[in-house]
């Protein structure tokens, strides 16, 4: 039931997001992106192209993009970012993914905590509690602003337990009676993934206060899955299924299993402030 009211809560947020106000586009002349080697940017090149779009793409990072998609809400401007969902400017701006009528940046997906094969053999409490562990939109992006907004001084465990401590509302239901580590070692390892970074710091703070040594790894997306494949990583909680992580949990098949659902719809897109009166990439300025 909680988490059919949380898909609740996000579904109407998605709604929201997607509401349109009252600006033109015809002024904008760029797209502001991400690294120049991000996957994101090769294929926002061949949007640009399938749509015939009138706009180049600036290359620069995740936290310049968000520097410059706030200092254009601030002035009122036009803007149009990459991006995705769950992310923490979601939080702090009313935004909207535009419609993508030739789905060149994929279908909505969903991530999971995957495991490997036989951790509910050793911690079956704990795979429990990843079962339950689910956030909406709001949520999340609210544990990633925090994140954000004090990482740079900060160690992001530490942000993630005062999270923790401020949000019980949040996770205490996720708890199964009887969990205690007893002091045993728990791997749950990440990607360098905002989300995912969030994800699993908040549940090494909470791990942590029911009495297990987490250690909690960065790794690359494919040594990540064979880590898991081999053992040696206990859980992750960042599987972007059914696309972009499909070809790994394939690969190694009944090595690692699907443990429960974290978030539901996220997406990769183009992003604009709901104040610009258009919902679509088709409606970006186009090339004569």
């Amino acid at each position: 039931m909680k988490k059919l009211l949380l898909l609740a809560v996000g579904l109407t947020l998605t709604v929201t997001l997607a509401a349109c106000g009252n600006s033109e586009s015809d002024g904008l002349t760029s797209i502001v992106g991400i690294e120049p080697g991000a996957g994101m940017m090769s294929t926002t090149e061949d949007v640009i192209d399938e749509y015939n779009l009138s706009l180049t793409l600036d290359a620069t990072s995740g936290p310049v993009m968000v520097t410059e998609l706030g200092k254009a809400i601030e002035a009122g401007e036009d803007i149009v970012v990459t991006g995705w969902a769950p992310h923490y400017k979601f939080a702090m701006y009313d935004l909207k993914i535009l419609e993508d009528p030739l789905g060149l940046y994929g279908s909505e997906e969903n991530i999971y905590t995957v495991a490997r094969a036989d951790v509910r053999d050793d911690f079956p409490l704990v795979a429990d509690f990843f079962d339950d562990f689910f956030f909406d939109p709001a949520t999340i992006g609210d544990l990633m602003g925090e994140i954000n907004e004090r990482g740079d001084s900060e160690d992001t465990l530490d942000i993630a337990a005062d999270w923790m401590a401020a949000n019980e509302d949040v996770w205490l239901d996720w708890v199964p009676e009887g969990l205690d580590g007893a002091g045993r070692t728990i791997n749950v390892d990440y990607v360098n993934w905002a989300e995912g970074v969030a994800m699993t710091f908040l549940a090494h703070a909470i791990l942590e206060s029911y009495g297990f040594e987490v250690e909690s790894a960065d790794l690359e997306p494919g040594v990540m899955f064979q880590s898991l494949a081999d053992g040696q990583t206990d859980f992750f909680l960042d599987a972007w299924l059914p696309v972009t992580h499909e070809s790994y949990m394939e690969s190694y098949g009944d090595a690692i299993i699907e443990i429960g659902l974290n978030y539901e719809g996220a997406k990769l897109g183009l992003i604009v402030p709901s104040y610009m009166d258009i919902n679509s990439i088709d409606e970006l300025p186009k090339n004569d």
